[in-house]
């Protein structure tokens, strides 16, 4: 049976004299009854100022908010002890490390009496020998009941005259088997016949103090590896009664130790093989002390160009001149640790991506000595993160420009349809309302109107990507003098108008009439950004792309038309904005913000993209790619007035399933001086064929109710009546846009000449100009045979 703690005044002088363990006992409620010297010296607290105290008062702010004092102590009565480790308090408010262990301490009865707390200040060690100490701060016991330290007394001659718990557990004797014995018991034969146990005992009383470590035996005869603490303890009079010896059982640490070393050279044998990462120490300076073999292939010096040389000379120049190298030092002292991406520099001059981490190395005293430097080479995942930036963005604007599509074409076709009924009735009214001019005035107010809201429905199917175009190959060389013409009359004489497309521009394939537009709507920018006059330049060059970061994800050889003006300029935050459709920084009254949609949208559309590049108080240059063409541009010839038409006179069945519409086409035609037959559907149709002469021409809309649209009415007719021309009319129609040259197509809303040419072109073949409206007809459809002269 294990012996109680012995509370003879020997064993009190015992925790008196250790001075390097803070040993005081808490009441159950954590607060202080007792202190030793070694308490007052570490914590700056006497016994009178702290007794009574609550302990939680040597513990940081932090600590006391999380509550680990009392975490301590319950964890300390559940499970027997409690380990902590961790920055205390002391009375004049610095902090150290500190080792603890806390016990519950019970009377002979296992009545709960309190807590003892023993202490010890581990801030110098904490630095040099964390990693060895480790294992060591978990076996500290100070006080009876710790069962991981062997704590005990010998007299001056040596004798043990108390033991504790723990020196029972660590060497195997019961109390009452060892105190009378001498302590070199303990020792190998070999130590004792080297006199080792008197050397030490000699030693802590000349200097107060042994400290060592050792083989020691167990009561069965194994062996241990132990550390020994003795201290010389004297009474109040100075004289020597004996000694206090405390033994730890390391011999766990010892292997570790062992292999630590081994760990560290195998450490230090991976740093320096490490190719991905540079990996070095810089001095508190910034200059580099030592290089490892990542840092020579990422950088490019050997350790011989480098070592000595401050680490600025990595940055580039850019960044050396703003103070970037000595921010980072000063942020990683400041902070103790700094970490960074940014562009650095190799040996070669090259450039490189690099994730940088710096931590500041201190000694065991807080004193800096340098810092530890981690460079990696980031470039290609940059490069993947801009890539995927780029193609998410790419994903939204695709998606954005779906839906804007989907919406523009679910509105156009009904949208065009008012329109042509609007325009349609004006154009009817101006015969019968005849000089009127208040009356012509209206018609004008309301022609205009439908011609601005076809041109809104325009820009929007441009932006969304969903205008009929008719692509040719053109020189733009050959076309500069219309684009001049077309350009100026927009500009006031304040406006200095420069065009430069040189004739070695390659061709390219592009719709003239919605390129024309575009320019036109770039211009009108320009001169609002020049209130008070300026230069308004057109200028062209042949540009190649590989695709690169940078080159607007094109690939292949284009024309880059730069229309530049030396305006206000656009605010940056404005800038991504600017082709939004219906964005507009004008008054209400002098835009409609879909003028950049359309150049974008036709930009798109045709293959290549436009950008925006500006300065404020500078000016703004917008750039529109053009494809390359292989195929020659033919020669542009002048439009001859359209010749009258051969057929003053053609039976036409309309088919139309909006009445309004019909009516209006109807009456249009009728004013042109055909015949006209109006059903409300493509069965309609079919079955008015089958009644009586056919007639000459059908003219049908595109977007119909009922199981068959007007192009599937178009191919029926082709195939029971294949010389029955054939005339197709839409505001809109998704189906119209995968159509192609298969039939002509009239755009709604047209007017009474847009009209007349379009359906004297189909009856007549292709001796009529074309404006835009009527979507070629394929020539092996348009020619006919001659009709026949038709009799009353």
């Amino acid at each position: 049976m294990t012996q109680p703690p012995d509370r003879s005044p020997n064993f009190q002088l015992l925790f008196e004299s250790i001075s390097d363990y803070a040993i005081y006992m808490l009441d159950p409620d954590g607060r202080v009854t007792s202190w030793n010297r070694a308490a007052t010296q570490m914590k700056g607290y006497s016994a009178d100022e702290i007794r009574d105290q609550p302990f939680s008062r040597f513990f940081t702010l932090e600590d006391r908010r999380a509550g680990l004092p009392e975490k301590l102590l319950a964890t300390a009565l559940q499970d027997g002890r409690a380990d902590a480790e961790g920055w205390r308090v002391r009375k004049d408010g610095s902090r150290f490390w500190a080792q603890a262990t806390v016990h519950p301490v019970r009377n002979e009865d296992g009545e709960f009496l309190g807590f003892a707390k023993v202490t010890r200040d581990m801030t110098q060690q904490r630095e040099s020998q964390q990693a060895l100490l480790e294992s060591e701060r978990k076996f500290r016991l100070l006080v009876e009941g710790v069962v991981d330290y062997a704590i005990y007394m010998l007299d001056v001659n040596g004798t043990v005259t108390n033991w504790n718990r723990g020196a029972e557990r660590i060497k195997g004797y019961q109390a009452q088997e060892i105190i009378g014995r001498h302590f070199s018991t303990f020792y190998t034969p070999e130590d004792r016949q080297a006199g080792l146990p008197a050397r030490t005992l000699a030693t802590a009383t000349r200097e107060k103090r042994f400290e060592g470590e050792g083989w020691r035996m167990r009561k069965d005869g194994s062996r241990f590896w132990a550390s020994v603490v003795i201290d010389a303890i004297c009474d109040d009079d100075g004289r020597h009664i004996g000694f206090a010896k405390i033994t730890r059982d390391i011999s766990e640490r010892r292997a570790a130790e062992t292999a630590l070393a081994q760990s560290e050279r195998q450490f230090r044998l991976l740093v320096s093989s490490v190719v991905d990462y540079a990996l070095f120490m810089l001095d508190p300076n910034g200059i580099v002390t030592n290089w490892n073999a990542g840092a020579q292939k990422i950088k490019g010096y050997t350790a011989e160009e480098i070592v000595g040389q401050h680490m600025s000379r990595f940055y580039t120049e850019g960044d050396r001149a703003a103070g970037v190298p000595l921010r980072a030092l000063s942020t990683a002292t400041e902070q103790g640790r700094f970490e960074s991406e940014g562009w650095r520099v190799r040996k070669d001059g090259t450039l490189f991506w690099a994730s940088v981490v710096i931590d500041a190395i201190r000694d065991e005293t807080g004193k800096l000595i340098g810092f530890a430097k981690i460079t990696r080479d980031v470039t290609d995942k940059r490069n993947a993160q801009l890539d995927l930036q780029r193609a998410q963005e790419q994903l939204a604007q695709a998606q954005k420009m779906e839906a804007l599509g989907q919406l523009t074409g679910g509105v156009a076709h009904d949208f065009n349809n008012l329109l042509m009924v609007v325009s349609g009735q004006a154009q009817l009214l101006r015969r019968r309302v005849g000089e009127d001019p208040r009356a012509q005035r209206a018609l004008d107010a309301i022609e205009m109107s439908a011609r601005r809201g076809e041109d809104l429905t325009r820009h929007l199917l441009s932006f969304a990507r969903r205008q009929r175009l008719q692509p040719v190959s053109v020189a733009l060389a050959e076309r500069m003098a219309g684009f001049k013409e077309l350009v100026s009359t927009s500009l006031p004489p304040t406006v200095n108008l420069v065009v430069d497309l040189s004739p070695a521009l390659w061709p390219v394939k592009v719709d003239v009439s919605e390129l024309e537009l575009a320019l036109l709507n770039l211009a009108v920018n320009a001169r609002d950004a020049m209130p008070d006059g300026g230069v308004l330049s057109m200028v062209g060059e042949n540009v190649t792309f590989d695709g690169g970061p940078g080159e607007q994800d094109l690939t292949g050889d284009f024309v880059a038309v730069s229309v530049s003006d030396t305006g206000v300029g656009i605010p940056p935050d404005i800038l991504p904005k600017v082709f939004d459709p219906f964005f507009t920084t004008k008054e209400v009254s002098k835009g409609t913000g879909l003028g950049l949609s359309q150049v974008y949208g036709f930009g798109q559309q045709s293959g290549g993209r436009v950008t925006v590049r500006s300065e404020l108080g500078v000016g703004t240059s917008f750039t529109l790619y053009l494809p390359r063409t292989r195929v020659t541009p033919k020669a542009a010839r002048p439009v001859e007035k359209a010749a009258d038409a051969e057929v003053t006179s053609a039976v036409i069945l309309v088919v139309e399933d909006n009445p309004e519409v019909a009516e209006v086409a109807a009456g249009l035609l009728e004013q042109l001086g055909h015949k006209v037959r109006v059903v409300g559907a493509a069965a309609a149709a079919l079955g008015a064929l089958q009644d009586g002469d056919p007639p000459d021409l059908v003219f049908s809309d595109v977007v119909m109710a009922g199981e068959m649209d007007g192009i599937a009415l178009a191919r029926r007719l082709r195939e029971q009546h294949p010389g029955l021309p054939v005339l197709l009319a839409t505001g809109y129609s998704q189906a119209a846009e995968r159509l192609g040259d298969e039939f002509p197509i009239l755009r709604k809303p047209y007017k009474l000449n847009e009209l007349s040419r379009a359906v004297n072109a189909v009856l007549n073949g292709p001796t009529q100009p074309n404006d835009g409206k009527l979507v070629a007809f394929d020539a092996a459809r348009r020619a006919r045979a001659a009709r026949r002269k038709r009799t009353g």
